[in-house]
């Protein structure tokens, strides 16, 4: 309780800018279902793009037939949305530098994956796919219901068809 009351008085001291990207990094966004800040959807959309490509790099690599075409389907799914958010960037729609690289945790995720083989990646790579989904379909969910930039939250509308069809995928993927 101390810990969530210290938070809150950071909070109220802070820019709404940085409470805000300080709410959704330590989880207090989802909880109440608050729209993340749009910096902070941007961020994230982008580095969930680079991770399901990535991983999904990986699993075709893997030589697993189970997962192939899942993966294939990320990696051209995920370029897709990628090149969307590139283009709305650099048509001056988004004024935000997106990531390159993956931030500390996605890049954990996929170093534990390159570790591992056969049954072990494929179990590993079933399980991420469905929390990343899982994670991002909340995401732009709060972004689509209450995100403040109007072409963004059209493009989260959009995209949650899409990344719904993912989870189901992912959770049919052998186990």
């Amino acid at each position: 309780m101390k810990k969530v009351c210290f938070l809150l008085a950071v909070l109220l001291c802070s820019s709404s800018a940085v409470a805000q990207s300080l709410t959704e990094k330590t989880g207090l966004n989802p909880v109440f279902g608050v729209a993340p800040a749009t910096a902070d959807f941007l961020r994230e959309a982008a580095i969930s793009d680079q991770f399901e490509i990535q991983s999904s790099q990986l699993a075709q690599e893997e030589h697993t037939a189970s997962l192939q075409g899942f993966a294939s389907r990320m990696i051209t799914d995920h370029q897709a949305t990628s090149g969307q958010l590139q283009e709305m960037v650099q048509n001056g729609d988004l004024q935000i530098d997106l990531p390159t690289a993956l931030d500390s945790s996605h890049q954990e995720m996929l170093d534990r994956l390159r570790k591992l083989h056969g049954n072990n990646f494929v179990g590993r790579y079933r399980s991420d796919q469905i929390s990343a989904h899982e994670s991002a379909i909340s995401f732009f969910q709060r972004y689509a219901d209450s995100g403040d930039n109007m072409k963004l939250k059209s493009w989260a509308v959009k995209t949650l068809p899409i990344l719904k069809s993912h989870l189901e995928m992912a959770r049919a993927l052998p186990q």
